[in-house]
């Protein structure tokens, strides 16, 4: 084989490369370092067909996290007239968010980014510490791409379900307040204390019958507390 034939067949080779890697599906998270498990594909697919057929306004205000946000279906009509879209999946935890966020934070480009995960993190056995870590890891890792985007972080609220958490929970959401404090572009709401009762508990009247998920009144609490937020500066 001539050097002139050889050089073309090693150039074809390398440019088919990048394309292989490029059709090739991804590699699945490492369990529990990178995503607390690799149910999630079936949603992103879903999220991939959503944005097929009704894009999401580019620039615009993404809601994301756990089952929290995706139950959150009055989005459009808690906040009139802001380019407002939903890319929660139920029972994640901070650091699927953190795995995904090329595929549903990225493509987007949002203005603002209003997250709320932690919850699940703490019951299934991480420490308040490791989900402040996630935390900043999922910040870092948006702003690693979108570094003018804002994300705003939603506290762990006060499930009445999971009672025996909420030490862990205020843990939790006193650390990651102070670590957003000090990192660009980010924010936090404290929804925490406005779901609070008379009694300083966990007011059973905000949540369905599982005492874990909200009912509109509960909601109503997190659209007061946010609404000042929810527009691009």
């Amino acid at each position: 084989m001539s050097v002139a034939r050889t050089c073309l067949l090693s150039l074809g080779l390398l440019t088919l490369a990048p394309l292989a890697q490029a059709l090739s599906p991804p590699a699945p998270p490492r369990v529990p370092e990178q995503a607390s498990n690799v149910a999630w594909e079936g949603d992103m697919a879903s999220f991939l067909k959503a944005d097929q057929s009704n894009p999401p306004p580019r620039g615009g205000i993404e809601f994301i996290g756990s089952s929290s946000i995706r139950f959150w279906e009055s989005l459009a009509q808690d906040f009139p007239g802001q380019p407002v879209f939903n890319r929660g999946f139920g029972g994640s935890e901070v650091r699927d968010s953190t795995w995904y966020a090329g595929r549903i934070v990225v493509p987007y480009a949002p203005c603002k980014v209003f997250f709320y995960a932690g919850d699940n993190d703490l019951n299934s056995g991480r420490s308040a510490t490791q989900v402040r870590d996630d935390v900043v890891a999922f910040v870092q890792r948006v702003h690693r791409d979108l570094p003018k985007t804002r994300v705003e972080y939603l506290s762990i609220k006060p499930s009445p379900s999971r009672a025996h958490l909420l030490p862990a929970i205020n843990q939790a959401n006193a650390l990651i307040k102070a670590a957003l404090a000090k990192l660009p572009n980010t924010g936090y709401t404290d929804i925490y204390t406005p779901m609070l009762g008379a009694d300083g508990q966990p007011d059973a009247t905000l949540f369905r019958e599982d005492m874990l998920h909200m009912t509109p009144a509960g909601y109503a609490i997190w659209t007061k507390a946010v609404a000042p937020k929810v527009k691009c500066d």
